[in-house]
């Protein structure tokens, strides 16, 4: 059975739900790096001429995401076989992608959950950096010494354990 050539849309489809499921952050920065860059390149991550990727020019404007299936499905869009320059056509679709999904996104819920996740970590780590300051602030080591399990004589008061040997049905070496 021959294999089928998918249908241009599909890639349209996947390379616009890769960046619905970017950080909203990421998205503002990819755009940003497109529009300022002037070469911009698919099946690479950078060339010799100095033309980046769009995942690449999103990190350098401030998006500190890596998000393998956008480029994936950006190479698969291109069919960039090898590296080469993107067309005017192909920085068109994107852009509009990265515009269209940046008004769609008013507060996602993933955004929220980001957010939400650092604000916690900070938290965890502020009371984590109380607690060691305020634990010993002479930076002395204190160590709690574990209790011994007392051993016990048959029939006797514990008061008395001091004074005592054990009784063992084996005798001490001596």
């Amino acid at each position: 059975m021959r294999n089928r050539r998918r249908h241009p849309s599909q890639s349209v489809d996947q390379l616009r739900l890769a960046i619905d499921c970017m950080p909203v952050a990421t998205r503002e920065a990819m755009l940003e790096g497109v529009r300022s860059n002037a070469r911009i390149i698919a099946g690479a991550y950078v060339d010799e001429d100095g033309g980046v990727c769009p995942m690449l020019a999103a990190h350098r404007c401030g998006g500190r995401t890596d998000f393998l299936s956008f480029a994936k499905s950006w190479d698969r869009f291109t069919r960039a076989a090898r590296m080469r320059a993107v067309t005017p056509r192909e920085i068109a679709i994107l852009t509009n992608q990265l515009e269209d999904s940046l008004s769609s996104s008013g507060g996602l819920e993933l955004d929220r959950a980001i957010q939400e996740h650092r604000e916690l970590r900070g938290r965890r780590l502020r009371m984590r950096r109380l607690f060691l300051h305020g634990a010993d602030p002479r930076g002395e080591i204190l160590v709690r010494r574990a209790r011994r399990a007392k051993a016990r004589i048959a029939g006797d008061n514990d008061a008395e354990l001091a004074d005592r040997q054990l009784l063992s049905p084996v005798p001490s070496q001596g």
